[in-house]
């Protein structure tokens, strides 16, 4: 419980005696008028009484009963503890931008001006598949020379994340027939295709050049590590095209490789606006070995010092098979093309995992 009362009445820094002339809770009016020196009891949520402008919690009042309060002296200034019309969104402007991806804040944004439904743009379907004689699938029996897929597990979730439709078509063999038909029916079924594996120079990998024959490649090999062999492109088939990403077969490889190429082409395609990922500048708590002509992504983990000061340090050996370097880890420190070994102490830029894996 509050008292609204006019700032006149506490503009000149003196203890006042008001009189309470009504009371009004949430849900209500006070249709009252309220003069100088009066006041009215007004309950949290409730509009401010017509001449009053000012409100003043009850526990910062004193000798209060059913006649009157008094205000002591500079507990509070005119115009304080009140919410003025239009202040969370003024009439004629825009409440939710187009292209935004629409955040638990934002729906209820939305109810608060009593919109029940918006126009949105459908969910976009991806395709993903994993290419490899050595993968299986959880729950399969693990045979020897072969290995868990955990490419598509780990290509689910962040797809998830983003919103998308996801068809996962599970792994496909190493033969070019079983390839073609793979990528024939995910572009005819969906508006991107991702793939895992095979896009290097290995004599069972034939994705490049599936991708050509079915399309175009704009481009093949990226100066980065992890995530050097990763094709890009479109592919058609009955009429239906969708774009193609074929990412490496490492597993911190398609992670980095999704992360920082695929996601935010895929926000573009889907209708959001892509915004760049927030990027930290913080310094390194250990040494880095790091060769200048490549970008490289490390895994790293953020946290505060003895002084409170941010710093980072690896998750340990940084493979691009080791998935437990991903796995604990927090960031990850994106060291610029140019860079070469890095020294403790040094300023390094860092991308938090949150809301990106």
């Amino acid at each position: 419980m509050a008292t609204p009362c006019g700032g006149e009445d506490i503009a000149d820094g003196q203890a006042q005696r008001l009189q309470i002339v009504g009371a009004v809770h949430a849900g209500q009016r006070f249709e009252g008028s309220v003069q100088r020196g009066q006041c009215v009891r007004i309950m949290t949520g409730a509009p401010m009484p017509a001449g009053c402008d000012t409100v003043i919690p009850q526990e910062l009042t004193t000798d209060a009963d059913d006649q009157g309060v008094t205000l002591p002296a500079g507990r509070v200034r005119p115009g304080d503890n009140r919410r003025l019309r239009g202040e969370d969104l003024m009439q004629g402007s825009v409440a939710l931008p187009r292209g935004r991806i629409l955040r638990p804040s934002d729906i209820g944004l939305l109810a608060s001006l009593g919109i029940a439904e918006v126009p949105v743009q459908r969910r976009l379907r991806v395709a993903f598949f994993s290419t490899g004689d050595e993968l299986r699938s959880v729950g399969e029996p693990l045979d020897a020379g072969c290995v868990y897929d955990s490419n598509r597990y780990t290509l689910h979730g962040m797809l998830t994340r983003l919103g998308c439709e996801v068809l996962d078509m599970g792994v496909v063999p190493d033969d070019p027939v079983a390839l073609e038909a793979a990528f024939r029916s995910a572009c005819e079924e969906a508006d991107a295709v991702i793939t895992s594996g095979g896009v290097s120079v290995g004599a069972a990998d034939y994705t490049r050049q599936i991708m050509a024959s079915l399309g175009e490649m704009t481009f093949w090999k990226i100066a980065m590590r992890p995530g050097r062999p990763l094709a890009f492109g479109r592919i058609s088939s009955r009429g239906r095209d969708a774009y193609l990403f074929g990412l490496p077969g490492n597993p911190v490889a398609v992670t980095v490789s999704f992360s920082f190429f695929v996601r935010d082409a895929l926000l573009r395609l889907a209708g959001a606006e892509s915004r760049p990922l927030p990027r930290l500048r913080v310094t390194t708590a250990t040494p880095i070995r790091k060769k200048a002509g490549r970008t490289e992504y490390q895994r790293g983990i953020l946290a505060p010092d003895a002084d409170g000061r941010w710093s980072v340090r690896l998750t340990g050996m940084q493979g691009s098979g080791i998935l437990r370097s991903m796995s604990d880890a927090n960031c990850i420190l994106e060291l610029e093309h140019e860079r070469g070994d890095v020294a403790a102490g040094e300023e390094v830029s860092v991308v938090l995992f949150d809301g990106l894996v």
